[in-house]
């Protein structure tokens, strides 16, 4: 076994909310210099920027997990995970049936390209990429799972966007793999106010929006290698493997 750093929760320049220096090329770069092995591409209800970054990746020598930060009907903000680009596009087929009509105003809500590997924009997504789903958190969580996803309710300590601000308690069905926490919150003192999640596996992310935030929240993995179904029984502490340690 060995231990890998993974910073499960990365948004690029796609993402209205990130910073446009948030390149793919820009993002590897940084994940190469926090020594950073598996890395999830989390943009805002969008897979369009993992196929991309997902072969800057291999090229450096970084494990890419294509993945998206949806927002749920309830306004729930949760991870999902896929093992491959094609798995990702089905997924981003799905996110276009379940769409709102909002169209992005770039000039309140920043800009939604989407790049190619040398920063030149090919074109810009048109609808709000933050607005909330049709779907709900139910069906969101079994979508994921069917397609042998990795569904995470992200940073539930939040006062918004939330699994526990939004709905004031984890349901007992939902399909969720782990929970992820927020890079700065204290993990003893979140257990103690909310004793629920020791039920599940807890992940930390960075939610990097800016190039600097790259790695600054982290999860440490002990498993064979990097495969996705190592990561997968990591995060169910199957046959040894396990989520071993949250880093901020």
């Amino acid at each position: 076994m060995r231990t890998f750093k993974a910073d499960f929760h990365v948004h690029t320049v796609l993402s209205p909310c990130a910073s446009l220096d948030m390149a793919p090329v820009k993002i590897i770069e940084k994940a190469v210099a926090e020594k950073i092995d598996i890395l999830a591409i989390t943009d805002h209800n969008s897979t369009l920027h993992c196929k991309l970054m997902c072969k800057l990746g291999k090229e450096a020598g970084i494990k890419v997990l294509p993945g998206v930060e949806i927002t749920t009907k309830e306004e729930v903000h949760c991870l999902a995970f896929f093992e491959t680009v094609e798995t990702a596009n089905i997924f981003q087929q799905i996110i276009e049936k379940h769409k709102p009509d909002i169209p992005n105003r770039k000039e309140i809500f920043g800009y939604q390209p989407v790049v190619d590997r040398d920063e030149n924009i090919l074109y810009e997504v048109d609808w709000l990429l933050i607005s909330a789903l049709s779907l709900n958190l139910g069906e969101a969580a079994e979508i994921v799972s069917m397609m042998n996803g990795i569904f995470v309710p992200a940073h539930i300590d939040r006062p918004s966007n939330s699994l526990l601000a939004n709905l004031g308690f984890i349901p007992d069905n939902l399909k969720i793999d782990a929970v992820e926490i927020s890079k700065s919150i204290d993990f003893n003192a979140l257990l103690m106010k909310t004793p629920e999640i020791a039920r599940y596996t807890v992940i930390r992310g960075s939610d990097a929006h800016c190039i600097e935030d790259i790695g600054s929240g982290f999860t440490m993995l002990y498993i064979e290698n990097d495969d996705f179904d190592e990561i997968k029984m990591a995060f169910a502490a199957e046959a040894g493997r396990k989520v071993m340690a949250l880093k901020k």
